[in-house]
C-alpha cells in the first residue's frame, strides 16, 4: 500500500510544463555563450544552433516515448533501470550527477562574468562568489524563488530577447552586410560547425528536466512528451534567431574577451544603455536559474544519500530547522567556487559530456524497449519512432560528444571510470543488483508515489 505522505499532486498543465522547461534553460544564455561558439565555429553561430537543435530534437523524441511509457521521476536513470537493468541504471544516474554537480558551477561562472561586464568594479570571480553565497543562502532557507517567479522572469527575459532581435536586425540591416555571411561564412567548415554545436548544446540543458516532473503534471503520459518536444523547438527557435541577429550585426571574430563577447555585441547594436538593459535580463533570469540548478543538484545528492548510494548520514542529512540538504548545498557551492577559474568553453564542454552520454543512453533505452516488446510492436509500424530516430540520435550525440574539448573528455572519462569502480564496490564485483533511487510507480498511472527529483524544487 502506498504512503499518502509521499504522493505528489498533479497540478501542472502543458503550458506550465513548457514555461518550466524554458525558464530552466534560461533563453538569454545564447547571449552569454555567443563569443565562445562564434570563435569555435568561425562565425557560424546560428548554424551551430541549428545543428544542436536538430540533435536535441532527435533525443527529445526518444525522451517523449520513454516518458509516455514510464511516467515517473528520475529521467534517464529510471528509463535505463526499467529497460536495461539496475547496473546501467546506476551508471546513468552517475552520469546525470556530473551534470547536476557542475551545471551550477557553469551558471555561476556565466553570471559572474556578465555581472563584471556591467559592473566592472569587481572581477568576475568576486561577483561569482557573491552570487554563490546568495544562492546557497536562499536554498538553505528553502525559498523557492525560481518556482514562484518562473512565469514573470520568463516574460522579462523574453522582452530582452525581443529587444535584441528588433534592434539587432535594424542595425544589421543598415550595415550593408549580407545575411548569408552570418549563416555560413567562408572561414567555416562542417567540422567547425559541429564543434560549435557541441558547445551550443549546453543552452538546451534543462529540456530533459521536464521529464522529472511527471508526477506533478496532469495527464503525464500525454503532456510530458509534448512538453519535452515543445521546449526543444521553442528554445531552438529563440537560440537560432538570436544567434543569427548577433552574428549578422557583428560578423567579425575580434572580441576583447570571448567570454563576454555577447555584451560587446549588445554595445555595438544599441550602445551602453541598451547593452546594460538587455544584459539585465541575462542577470535576472540567470540568477533564478542558478538557484534552481543548485537546488536540483542538492536534491539528487540527498535522494542518493538517503537510499544508500552515498553515505546516508552526510548526503542524506536534512537541516532540522529548514528541512533542506544543507551539506549538499554547501558541497555544490564549493565546486562552484573552484569553477570560477575555468574558461567558459571548458566549463560548458564539461557539462555537455554528461549530457551527451545520458542522451545516448536514453536513445538506447528506446530501442531496447522495442526489442523487449517486439512481439506486440511490429517493425513496419514502429521502425521510424523506435529504431530510426533513436539510431540517428545515438550517432549525433556521440558525434557531438567526441567534438568536445580534450579537457572535457578527460575529466568526463575519469568521472565515468570512477562510477564503474564505485559500482563494482557496491555490487561486490557486479555480482549483486545495483542500489537504486527510490523510484517506483504506484498501481495507478495518474497517482504516483515516488520521491521526485525536481530540478526547480527544494525538498
Amino acid at each position: 500500500m502506498s504512503d499518502p505522505a509521499k504522493k505528489l499532486i498533479p497540478q501542472l498543465n502543458l503550458a506550465g510544463l513548457i514555461v518550466f522547461g524554458l525558464s530552466y534553460m534560461a533563453p538569454a544564455v545564447v547571449i552569454a555563450t555567443f563569443g565562445v561558439i562564434a570563435t569555435i565555429s568561425q562565425g557560424a553561430t546560428p548554424m551551430a544552433y541549428v545543428f544542436a537543435t536538430l540533435a536535441m530534437l532527435l533525443t527529445a523524441m526518444s525522451y517523449g516515448k520513454l516518458a509516455r511509457r514510464f511516467p515517473a521521476s528520475g529521467s534517464v536513470y529510471t528509463y535505463a533501470r526499467r529497460t536495461i537493468g539496475s547496473k546501467l541504471g546506476f551508471l546513468a544516474g552517475w552520469i546525470i550527477l556530473l551534470d547536476y554537480l557542475f551545471l551550477p558551477m557553469v551558471a555561476w561562472l556565466i553570471i559572474g562574468l556578465f555581472f563584471s561586464a556591467q559592473f566592472p568594479f569587481l572581477p568576475p570571480w568576486a561577483w561569482g562568489l557573491i552570487v554563490i553565497v546568495f544562492c546557497t543562502a536562499m536554498n538553505i532557507l528553502g525559498m523557492k524563488v525560481a518556482d514562484r517567479f518562473n512565469r514573470f522572469l520568463l516574460i522579462f527575459v523574453m522582452a530582452g530577447i525581443l529587444c535584441l532581435v528588433g534592434f539587432g536586425m535594424a542595425f544589421a540591416g543598415g550595415s550593408g552586410v549580407s545575411p548569408a555571411v552570418a549563416m555560413w561564412p567562408e572561414s567555416t567548415t562542417f567540422s567547425l560547425v559541429a564543434a560549435g554545436a557541441a558547445v551550443a548544446a549546453y543552452s538546451f540543458l534543462g529540456f530533459d528536466a521536464v521529464s522529472t516532473l511527471s508526477e506533478e503534471v496532469k495527464e503525464p503520459r500525454k503532456n510530458v512528451p509534448r512538453g519535452i518536444v515543445a521546449v526543444v523547438l521553442s528554445g531552438g527557435i529563440i537560440f537560432v534567431v538570436s544567434a543569427f541577429v548577433m552574428q549578422w550585426a557583428h560578423p567579425s571574430l575580434e572580441f576583447a574577451d570571448i567570454d563576454t563577447a555577447g555584451f560587446e555585441v549588445l554595445n555595438v547594436i544599441g550602445g551602453p544603455v541598451f547593452a546594460d538593459l538587455v544584459n539585465s535580463t541575462v542577470l535576472i533570469g540567470g540568477l533564478a536559474s542558478c538557484i534552481a540548478v543548485q537546488a536540483s543538484g542538492s536534491r539528487l545528492l540527498f535522494v542518493m544519500g538517503r537510499d544508500g548510494v552515498f553515505p546516508k548520514k552526510v548526503f542524506g542529512h536534512l537541516s532540522e530547522k529548514f528541512r533542506t540538504p544543507t551539506f549538499n548545498l554547501v558541497f555544490i557551492a564549493l565546486i562552484g567556487l573552484a569553477g570560477q577559474f575555468l574558461s567558459m568553453g571548458d566549463a560548458t564542454s564539461l557539462i555537455n559530456f554528461g549530457a551527451f552520454l545520458a542522451f545516448t543512453i536514453a536513445n538506447i533505452c528506446v530501442f531496447v524497449l522495442w526489442w523487449k516488446n517486439r512481439s506486440s510492436m511490429p517493425v513496419a509500424m514502429h521502425f521510424f519512432g523506435y529504431m530510426l530516430i533513436p539510431a540517428l540520435g545515438i550517432v549525433v550525440d556521440l558525434y557531438l560528444l567526441f567534438h568536445l574539448s580534450p579537457l572535457a573528455l578527460l575529466i568526463g572519462g575519469v568521472w565515468l571510470a570512477i562510477g564503474v569502480v564505485y559500482l563494482a564496490f557496491l555490487t561486490r564485483g557486479f555480482t549483486r543488483p545495483a542500489p537504486g533511487l527510490d523510484i517506483e510507480t504506484a498501481e495507478s498511472d495518474d497517482t504516483l508515489t515516488t520521491t521526485v527529483i525536481a530540478p526547480a524544487h527544494t525538498p
